[in-house]
């Protein structure tokens, strides 16, 4: 398959303008304010321009003077998304907006045990990282150890889990500060990445392989030739065209962040697309196929007769696999040096006792 990296580069608009098209699309256009899913995606859009040093106009951060003005209000009123709420308070702060809220929002959260609430480690990891961010320590002894401990666990990464893909990416952005510490992984932990990028990969998910790729960049490696490209020309096909306002929408706009997040992380680009100055969706392109489920089903299907060994097995996966699925294949063996390890966690050959 093609690695050429192609750039869906603007031409009509700077990108301080596309970034406000953006902040103001997400902020009023695509969802109404009292909807959780206007937190998710709003959060997500100012926390990848915060942590990727995009320059941001100050006015362009306008949109979000109602909201910023009563954010103590909705902390308040809505201490079960204190997340989203500091997440977009410290953001908006950091990126120009004029106020100082976020020391005392992070003090009256911590007072108030909000993190107390949390059962996941790594919700109790974001809040503490948000903590953070204003000089406020949340304590939870063995907190650090218990993520490393997941992470390190190889052999849960060569099997398809997404819920568990997504918590790894999460947890090394967070112990990175998405990307101004060292995250100290183990060598386990970037084997556990890379074994989640294959799976990726192989199941030709744009978004979780550019949230592994940023993820091994915050831990001090090179990702794959092979999968930065696949992600730079699956971005370069990507388009934001117009839309009906206050819809509901199911699109890309996810895929369209991490890709252009990974950008900017790998070369200083991304965020190149043009942005209507009108409501707008994302278009991102679907995969032109998966090597993953086909995969698993020839696993399956083999039953006893299946074993660890990919120089034995690769033959009769390959019959499974359709010419789109074999070339897939023979990207993610050139994408690592780890494949055949991988594999042996693949098959399952761990039985019952």
């Amino acid at each position: 398959m093609s690695n050429v990296i192609s750039l869906n580069v603007a031409r009509h608009s700077s990108p301080q303008e596309r970034a406000a098209r953006l902040i103001a699309g997400f902020a009023g256009q695509r969802r109404s304010g009292d909807d959780v899913f206007w937190l998710k995606e709003n959060a997500e859009l100012l926390g990848i321009l915060e942590c990727s040093g995009m320059t941001v106009p100050q006015e362009a951060l306008a949109p979000f003077e109602g909201f910023y003005a009563e954010i103590e209000k909705r902390l308040r009123f809505f201490p079960q998304y204190y997340r989203f709420l500091l997440s977009l308070c410290l953001d908006l702060e950091d990126l120009g907006m004029p106020g100082n809220k976020g020391e005392a929002l992070c003090n009256w959260a911590m007072r108030a045990g909000l993190a107390e609430a949390e059962l996941s480690d790594l919700q109790r990891a974001e809040a503490r990282r948000l903590f953070a961010r204003r000089g406020v320590a949340l304590e939870n002894a063995g907190l650090t150890e218990r993520l490393h401990r997941f992470i390190g666990r190889s052999t849960t990464f060569s099997l398809p889990n997404k819920k568990a893909a997504y918590e790894l990416t999460h947890i090394v952005f967070y112990l990175s500060d998405y990307g101004r510490e060292d995250p100290e992984l183990s060598e386990a932990a970037l084997t556990s990445l890379e074994f989640a990028g294959l799976l990726a990969y192989l199941d030709q998910n744009f978004d979780l392989l550019a949230e592994i790729c940023v993820a091994l960049r915050f831990a001090g490696r090179v990702p794959s030739k092979i999968w930065e490209g696949t992600i730079a020309q699956a971005l370069g096909q990507s388009r934001i065209v117009e839309a009906p306002a206050q819809q509901q929408m199911q699109d890309g706009y996810h895929e369209y962040l991490v890709a252009a997040w990974l950008a900017r992380t790998a070369a200083g680009t991304g965020f190149t697309a043009d942005v209507p100055d009108a409501p707008f969706q994302f278009v991102f392109p679907a995969a032109a196929g998966s090597a993953l489920r086909p995969m698993s089903a020839c696993m399956y299907a083999l039953d006893d007769a299946r074993e660890g060994n990919w120089g034995r097995m690769r033959h009769h996966v390959a019959e499974y696999l359709g010419p789109d699925g074999q070339s897939i294949l023979q990207g993610a063996e050139q994408s690592t040096d780890k494949f055949d390890a991988f594999f042996e966690g693949f098959a399952r050959m761990g039985g019952l006792t």
